[in-house]
C-alpha cells in the first residue's frame, strides 16, 4: 500500500470520526439526561467506551457509547433500586463483567437464535417508552421515568404548559422530522436542531428548563456496592443489562460487517465492549454498546479501521470542553424532541407494514414482549417472550409429530384366525412415528396409543435421527408399561445406531427385548406374522 492510499484511509477515518461524533454528542447528552444520570455522565460514557474499545476491538470502524435501548434498560433499573446510584453502578460493573464472561464463550452464536418477534416487540416497547417520557419535558416540565406516571403527569400537566419550551420542542421535532435524508445524511438533523434551538433560546433569553450545568473534569472513581448479599440480588439485573449491551453491539458488527465488506470477530467486540463497560461503571459514566447510527455514519463518510473510533471520542472531548458554556445552555426540551426522534426510529417500522401477514404465533409473542416492556418490566418482558416462542415453537413441532397406523393381514394369518371368536380384532399394527419425538410431542403421541388396545403386536417405527429428550424417553417407557397391561407385544423398528445405543443405556432395549428390536420394518413386520402365527396354532391345539 502506497503513501497516497494510507493518506486517503486516513483521511476516510478522520472524516467518519468527526461525522459521528456530531451525531453521537446530542444523543449522548439526551441519553444522560433520559437515565437521571446526567448529560455529563451520558458524554462522558460516549467518550470512554468509544476510545477504549476503539483501541482493544475489532479493525472495523465501530463506534461505541449510550444508545436506545440501553439507556431504557437501565433507566428501569434505577428505578427498581430506588434511584441508588452505588446499586446503579454496581449493576453496570456486574453487567460488563459478564459481557467479558460471554467474549469467552460461543455466546455470540446463541444470541442469533433469539426470535425476531421479541426482538421486535422489545424494540417497539422502548421506542414507545422513550416517546412516552419525553412528552412533559417536551412542554416543559421534569422527565419522569415510569411509563404509568409520565403519561398521568403528562394530563395534568397539559393545564400548565410552559408555552416557550413546547414551541421550541415542536421546532426541535419538525427539525429532525422534517429535513430530507440526503441533508441528513451531510448534516445530521439532531445536530442541526440542537445548535438551532439552543442559539434561539440564549438570543430570546427563555425561562425554560436547561442542561444548566455540565463537568468538564475528567471523572472520578466511583467504587461499587461490596455487600455480598446485595450483588447476589443485582445479578440477574446485570444479566439482563449484558444480554441487552451484546445483543445491540452484535447487531452493529453485522450491520458493519454488511457495509464494509468484512468479516469481524465477535468474542473481540464483546470482550472489548465489556472492558470498557468496567471503565465507565468505575468512573461513574453511563455505559452503552456498538451504536449501528454511529458506525454506519463513520463508515458512510469513508472511515475504514479503528482509527474512526479514536478520532471520535478526541473529538467529542474537544466539543465538552471548548463548548461547555454553550452545552449547559441546550434546553431540555430540545433534547427531549431529538429523544422522541430516536424513539420513532427505534420502532420496527418494518414489521408494521406486514404485521397482518404474520403467523399467529409470531403477533402473540410480539404483543406479549411489547405490552410487557411498555406498561410492566422491559427485564422480565425478553424472557416472558422468550419463553412463550419457545413453547409456541415446542407446539409447532409437537403438532407436526403424529402416528400413521396401519394394519397388516395376512390370508394364512387370516385362515388361522378363523376359529376365533373375534378374528377381525386380532391385528398387527404398524405405527409410525413422523417428526420429533420429544417433550412436547410425548404426551399427545401417548395419548393416541390409548386407542390401539385390543392389537395383538405393535411395531413401533421411530424414523427419526434425532436423539429423545428426557421427557420422551419417560413417555416411551409409559408406552411399554401400558401396552404388556393390555397383553399387547411391543416391537421396535429404529434405524439409527444413536438412537438404539440411547435407548440401551437407558434400559429401554431390555424392557422391550432385544428380539423384538429391529432395523428394517418388514422384518418386524415378519417377526409379528410368524409370531402371530405360532400362537393361533397353539390355540387351535
Amino acid at each position: 500500500m502506497n503513501f497516497k492510499d494510507r493518506l486517503q484511509i486516513l483521511s476516510g477515518d478522520i472524516l467518519g470520526g468527526i461525522n459521528s461524533a456530531i451525531v453521537a454528542l446530542p444523543q449522548a447528552l439526551a441519553f444522560g439526561v433520559a437515565t437521571g444520570f446526567g448529560a455529563g455522565a451520558g458524554i462522558w460514557g460516549a467518550i470512554i467506551l468509544c476510545f477504549v474499545a476503539g483501541i482493544i476491538g475489532t479493525k472495523i470502524p465501530m463506534i461505541s457509547g449510550p444508545t436506545g435501548p440501553m439507556t431504557i434498560v437501565i433507566a428501569s433499573i434505577a428505578a427498581i433500586l430506588g434511584f441508588d446510584m452505588q446499586a446503579v453502578i454496581t449493576v453496570m460493573l456486574l453487567a460488563a463483567v459478564i459481557q467479558i464472561l460471554f467474549s469467552a464463550t460461543n455466546i455470540s452464536d446463541i444470541v442469533k437464535y433469539v426470535p425476531y418477534p421479541v426482538i421486535s416487540g422489545f424494540m417497539n416497547g422502548v421506542g414507545v417508552i422513550i416517546i412516552l417520557i419525553q412528552l412533559n419535558p417536551l412542554i416543559g416540565h421534569s422527565t419522569i421515568s415510569n411509563t404509568f406516571e409520565s403519561i398521568k403527569q403528562f394530563i395534568i400537566n397539559l393545564q400548565n404548559i410552559n408555552m416557550p419550551a413546547m414551541w421550541l420542542g415542536l421546532l426541535t421535532l419538525l427539525i429532525v422530522f422534517g429535513i430530507p435524508k440526503k441533508v441528513n445524511k451531510y448534516f445530521p438533523s439532531q445536530i442541526i436542531a440542537l445548535i438551532v434551538c439552543t442559539i434561539i433560546s440564549i438570543k430570546l433569553g427563555l425561562d425554560i428548563p436547561k442542561i444548566s450545568t455540565i463537568s468538564v473534569n475528567f471523572p472520578q472513581i466511583n467504587l461499587p456496592v461490596f455487600d455480598f448479599e446485595k450483588i447476589v440480588n443485582y445479578i440477574p439485573y446485570a444479566a439482563t443489562l449484558a444480554v441487552v449491551l451484546s445483543a445491540e453491539s452484535m447487531l452493529t458488527g453485522l450491520v458493519a460487517d454488511s457495509l464494509t465488506k468484512t468479516k469481524h470477530n465477535p468474542k473481540r467486540l464483546l470482550f472489548s465492549q465489556g472492558v470498557g463497560n468496567i471503565v465507565c461503571a468505575m468512573s461513574g459514566s453511563l455505559c452503552g454498546t456498538a451504536a449501528t447510527m454511529r458506525t454506519v455514519a463513520a463508515i458512510n463518510t469513508g472511515a475504514t479501521t479503528k482509527i474512526a473510533a479514536v478520532v471520535n471520542p478526541i473529538i467529542l472531548c474537544v466539543l465538552l470542553f471548548k463548548f461547555s458554556g454553550f452545552v449547559a445552555e441546550i434546553p431540555l426540551t430540545v433534547l427531549a424532541g431529538i429523544l422522541i426522534k430516536i424513539g420513532y426510529d427505534i420502532i420496527d417500522v418494518k414489521l408494521i407494514k406486514v404485521i397482518k401477514f404474520a403467523p399467529k404465533d409470531d403477533l402473540y409473542v410480539l404483543i406479549l414482549v411489547f405490552l410487557l416492556t411498555v406498561f410492566y418490566n422491559l427485564i422480565f418482558a425478553v424472557g416472558a417472550g422468550i419463553t412463550l416462542a419457545a413453547l409456541l415453537y415446542a407446539k409447532r413441532v409437537a403438532d407436526k409429530a403424529h402416528i400413521i397406523q396401519k394394519s397388516v393381514y395376512d390370508k394364512d394369518i387370516m385362515k388361522l384366525e378363523k376359529v376365533l371368536e373375534a378374528d377381525y380384532r386380532h391385528k398387527i399394527r404398524v405405527v409410525h412415528i413422523s417428526g420429533q419425538f420429544f417433550f412436547g410431542s410425548a404426551t399427545q403421541i401417548i395419548s393416541k396409543f390409548e386407542d390401539m388396545l385390543g392389537t395383538k403386536y405393535l411395531i413401533l417405527n421411530y424414523e427419526s435421527d434425532d436423539l429423545l429428550d428426557i421427557s420422551a424417553i419417560f413417555a416411551l417407557e409409559d408406552i411399554i408399561i401400558r401396552l404388556k397391561s393390555q397383553h399387547i407385544k411391543f416391537i421396535l423398528v429404529v434405524k439409527n445406531e444413536n438412537v438404539l445405543e440411547q435407548l440401551k443405556s437407558h434400559s429401554i432395549i431390555e424392557q422391550i427385548g432385544e428380539e423384538r428390536v429391529f432395523y428394517n420394518e418388514l422384518e418386524a413386520i415378519e417377526y409379528a406374522k410368524e409370531s402371530l402365527k405360532e400362537r393361533a396354532k397353539k390355540k387351535q391345539k
